[in-house]
């Protein structure tokens, strides 16, 4: 199925834009001083390198895929592609479907979780207070996306000048300090590799994988790309190298300013490093845009996951009703409001924490590794051309791989088997559909 030309609206710095203002969020805000906790050490920002080298090898699997299959639905769509010729593609297909019905509303209540938090830091707040802020952003978001997308690639534009703004500012007054280069200086001091390292690695590299999570958001969108064999990887290689650079170098900036064993502790690092640097006043501006940001975040990925669930609809692989589209806005309504629904309530419902170690290992196993293999099955086949070819193939999708499985043993045992359950219940649930839809042509 291919989509017209005159139907792509979204170009290169537009799809750019979207994927980095995913990217950040309150992500690297919030995680930043767990990840200085789990590393206890200045030799943290391996773990942020480590998130940035993961992405960028796994953004080689989504570029080949999306350029192959530039559709509205991304990994529903490289996952029934790929698994086609095994017999396992509607079932793989149906199985990401199932669970991005859970996990995508997860990262949209993470983002608003986070908002709420660090909105704290300027109104203190009652618990049942925090919740009423993360489902009213929620809400909010849903209210904005409900229109034309030429008009939400204007609204991602300027969302990305305010996002890029604001790391650029922190960067800055890092660098105005005169202690810029310090922590660079000093990120191999006490530095022993063994195991203790190891781990602390894997448990850090869990915060920091989330808080790049969102460089693919545009193959999600990948009907909606002016031409996308070129622009989709661009855009992902663009969103990784600009946002792995903001990252590291806000974290130097910080704990030039903050050492890194009182910056472990800080709840609202980066508001009280700039009231360290400029006083109440800056503190209260900087923490004004951090929210902005993950306003942002939570816009730019409800956006990308609304697509899914109405692209498997289309294809007829899922309930016929997240198939239609507004009649003037011409996006997918349903799909957005019933994401947005299930988001309001695990705003409502859960904590941070729980959140981002539960996206990861309910994601790892289909979407990241299953694409992986998807992609080894297909080119071993030769059915398809890619527009895109990654260097030194096949490794990079190996390496990927074996360093996603690492991650999912990093999110805990519980998680791991919470992942699999909701597996489990997805194949019951296609079985059960697969019987349903037999017994149906047969009456």
């Amino acid at each position: 199925m291919s989509v017209p030309a005159s139907e792509r609206k979204l170009g290169l710095f537009q799809a750019t834009a979207i994927n980095m203002i995913d990217m950040v969020g309150i992500g690297p805000f919030i995680t930043m001083p767990i990840v200085i906790k789990y590393m206890n050490g200045p030799y943290f920002l391996y773990a942020w390198i480590a998130g940035a080298v993961l992405s960028f090898i796994d953004a080689m699997i989504w570029s080949e895929l999306g350029a192959a299959f530039p559709l509205a639905g991304g990994s529903y769509n490289f996952l029934k592609e790929t698994y086609a010729k095994t017999g396992a593609g509607k079932l793989m297909s149906f199985l990401f479907v199932w669970q991005t019905m859970i996990q995508a509303p997860l990262v949209i209540a993470s983002a608003a979780i986070g908002f709420a938090a660090y909105f704290s830091y300027l109104v203190p707040l009652e618990p049942w207070q925090s919740k009423l802020i993360s489902g009213g952003v929620v809400v909010l978001i849903v209210i904005l996306l409900f229109r034309k997308i030429e008009a939400i690639g204007k609204i991602s534009v300027v969302l990305w000048v305010i996002v890029i703004g604001t790391i650029v500012w922190i960067i800055g007054g890092g660098v105005a300090h005169g202690n810029f280069l310090q922590p660079l200086a000093d990120l191999n001091q006490n530095l022993t590799v063994n195991y203790a390292f190891v781990a602390a690695i894997g448990y850090a590299s869990v915060k920091t994988v989330y808080s790049y999570l969102g460089y693919y958001n545009v193959c999600h969108l990948g009907g909606e790309i002016i031409n996308p064999s070129k622009n989709i990887p661009r855009s992902m290689f663009l969103s990784i190298f600009g946002i792995a650079a903001l990252y590291i170098f806000m974290n130097v900036s910080v704990v030039s300013v903050i050492p890194w064993n009182y910056a472990k502790d800080s709840e609202f690092l980066v508001s009280l490093f700039m009231q360290e640097l400029a006083g109440p006043v800056a503190a209260t501006v900087a923490t004004v845009l951090i929210l902005i940001v993950a306003f942002a975040s939570v816009f730019s990925a409800t956006l990308g996951y609304s697509r899914i669930p109405y692209a498997a609809a289309a294809d007829g692989s899922f309930f016929k009703i997240f198939a239609k589209l507004h009649p003037i806005g011409n996006f997918p309504y349903v799909s957005l409001l019933f994401l947005g629904g299930i988001a309001f309530v695990f705003s409502m419902l859960f904590r941070l924490s729980d959140v981002i170690s539960a996206i990861l290992a309910m994601r790892i196993l289909i979407q990241f590794i299953g694409q992986a293999i998807g992609l080894l099955i297909l080119r071993q086949s030769k059915t398809k051309e890619f527009p895109f070819k990654m260097p030194l193939y096949p490794w990079p999708v190996i390496i990927a791989i074996a360093i996603w499985g690492f991650i999912l043993f990093s999110t805990g045992w519980r998680m791991i088997a919470g992942g699999l359950c909701v597996i489990m219940l997805g194949v019951g649930a296609f079985i059960l559909k697969s019987y349903v839809e037999r017994k149906s042509q047969v009456l």
